[in-house]
């Protein structure tokens, strides 16, 4: 049977960073694999971040579109119908980090799935710094991921302290106590900042099939995702624009802005990886111009205002 591994956790803990040296981790082993970014958005930017990947060997596969969720369920045990016959040992699924969990092991375990695909392994990314002003919706669905998980890994755990760490284990032990989740986390079990000397233990975690109370609406009701294509800028522009999507209230709340411009400065291009604690910028020599903000209850109107005006094109 095909092992298949989900790789969870909520927007912008890290989780495509963990992904890459999880999958190299199989591949040195001479393990054939392929990765399915699994996500509700039109446009998948982490699918392009992990390009290298295919190069050397690994496969890639993408299953987007905003759907509902039955839609997206029947897209998801398509795609695995027939990346079965592909010869692919393992496969390593990336969801969006608005995702529920449990349509995961619902898909998995239908015909003829479920005579084909084994689940391995669930892990689940949590940002060391996530801060307490989770919505209830937010809360609901980090709680599910949290719940299956065989593992839980802290990411950026090299931005906070030792107390801050604890802080956010604690948040985490709130939600799943406040969702009726029988699991609770101790700091000591939590994989941290040295992850790669985890692999071991990480690729044997297994999962868990507890689920915390059901919690019934409708991700597209809640979480947004605005796309931005072929915008061009300069690095300062850029970074003064992303402050201003985080720190004005009007806007909605600003989860994490990821994707790729043009630096109208010098012609290349800029990768944006950022979040209301962290900014990351790097330089690629090629790209797809996209920018992608998400969070809640965004004013799509005010924010392209604050992209046109920012920006040398869009």
């Amino acid at each position: 049977m095909i092992q298949i591994d989900l790789i969870t956790g909520f927007l912008g803990a890290g989780k495509t960073t963990f992904l890459r040296e999880y999958v190299k981790y199989y591949m040195d082993r001479g393990i054939r694999v392929c990765i399915l970014e699994n996500d509700f958005g039109a446009v998948n930017v982490d699918m392009l971040l992990l390009n290298d990947l295919y190069e050397q060997g690994c496969g890639l596969e993408m299953l987007a579109g905003a759907c509902d969720k039955d839609c997206h369920q029947r897209r998801l045990k398509t795609k695995l119908i027939s990346m079965r016959m592909l010869g692919y040992q393992r496969v390593i699924v990336e969801p969006s980090g608005i995702y529920d969990t449990e349509e995961f092991f619902d898909v998995l375990r239908e015909e003829p799935l479920d005579e084909w695909y084994k689940i391995d392994n669930v892990i689940t990314l949590v940002d060391a710094g996530l801060k307490r002003d989770l919505s209830p919706e937010s809360e609901y669905l980090l709680a599910t991921q949290l719940c299956c998980a065989g593992s839980v890994v802290l990411g950026k755990t090299d931005l906070y302290s030792t107390e801050r760490q604890a802080e956010t284990v604690e948040y985490l032990n709130e939600i799943l106590g406040r969702l009726n989740c029988k699991r609770k986390l101790d700091a000591g079990e939590l994989v941290g900042k040295d992850y790669r000397d985890s692999f071991e233990q990480l690729s044997h975690c297994g999962y868990r099939t507890e689920v915390p109370g059901k919690v019934w609406f409708d991700t597209r009701g809640v979480f947004d995702s605005l796309y931005f294509m072929n915008m061009e800028t300069t690095e300062e522009k850029l970074q003064k624009m992303v402050e201003r999507l985080f720190t004005e209230s009007d806007l909605g709340t600003v989860v994490r802005v990821k994707g790729f411009v043009k630096d109208a400065s010098t012609g290349k291009y800029l990768q944006l990886n950022a979040t209301k604690e962290e900014l990351v910028l790097t330089g690629r020599k090629t790209a797809q111009q996209v920018l992608i903000v998400i969070g809640e209850d965004l004013d799509r109107i005010k924010i392209s205002e604050i992209m046109e005006k920012e920006a040398d094109t869009l």
